[in-house]
């Protein structure tokens, strides 16, 4: 189900703030496939990015020439908040989409001309992939007072960007509960409530059911207690219905940081 003309789609569990800057196995994935997605020789004209961290009432994108970077967490050290990502926006491309995908009650998507900008949801992973700040991107954000099947169809109308040189990025994780982080637990140690969601997260993932996923309420409690919000789970709808039917995925960075927070993240394409 690959095309030669079609970007990939992923889905990156980014966890802590400070995998932006550490030097960690996760970091260093995400710093091996920007030159991967590069070397494919497809031109990435613009990068639109989902992240856990922006959510709205109703969607919105961002529509200014140069959004800002965001630093939208506290008591981590000064050189996390010394980052910048000076990537440029792309108003045109986003009035474009904004007229092309439509919200669930039909009306199109809004744009922001100045409040938000890119916040570590996104730039975080972005930086370590692509470093030069060279692609344009532009962030949806996520009504998430909405059901989970309306960010599923959301996602699957963002499908027919992936032909027009977009490459989508979702960014949250598959298990994120911050209310029973350990941080000293060392990685890949994690409660097995977080252990059996993640699980059946890949497994639905790998039999091609995007419906499953938005089903994930209906899981019990390791779903309760995997996302005591759902925040960080709403992202992966969007990648997962912006993927083809039956198209081929691979998994990257499976593994868990501080025992509740997934790291497992995936390519389509």
């Amino acid at each position: 189900m690959t095309t030669p003309d079609r970007l990939p789609v992923l889905f990156v569990g980014h966890g802590s703030p400070l995998n932006a800057i550490g030097d960690n196995r996760w970091r260093r994935q995400w710093q091996a496939l920007g030159p991967e997605l590069r070397a494919r020789g497809l031109p990435i004209r613009l990068i639109l990015c989902v992240s856990a961290h922006w959510l709205t009432e109703g969607w919105w994108l961002t529509a200014m020439a140069q959004p800002r970077t965001i630093h939208d967490f506290g008591g981590f050290p000064q050189a996390l908040f010394d980052q910048q990502y000076p990537a440029p926006g792309a108003p045109e491309r986003a009035r474009e989409i904004a007229a092309a995908v439509r919200q669930p009650d039909g009306a199109p998507l809004g744009l922001d001309m100045g409040e938000w900008g890119l916040d570590h949801g996104a730039w975080s992973v972005l930086k370590p992939m692509f470093p030069e700040a060279d692609i344009p991107v532009v962030q949806l954000s996520m009504d998430d007072g909405r059901p989970p099947a309306e960010h599923l169809a959301l996602g699957r109308e963002l499908r027919a960007l992936r032909t027009q040189g977009v490459l989508i990025v979702a960014s949250g994780n598959t298990v994120h509960n911050l209310r029973a982080l350990q941080r000293q637990a060392p990685d890949d140690q994690a409660y097995d409530w977080a252990i059996d969601f993640d699980q059946r997260v890949a497994e639905a993932v790998a039999a091609g059911d995007p419906g499953q996923l938005a089903d994930f309420q209906r899981w019990g409690d390791s779903a309760r207690l995997s996302h005591p919000s759902h925040d960080h789970y709403l992202p992966l709808l969007y990648a997962a219905g912006a993927a083809e039917p039956g198209e081929a995925v691979r998994f990257f960075n499976e593994g868990f940081q501080a025992a509740s927070i997934s790291m497992r993240s995936m390519v389509w394409g």
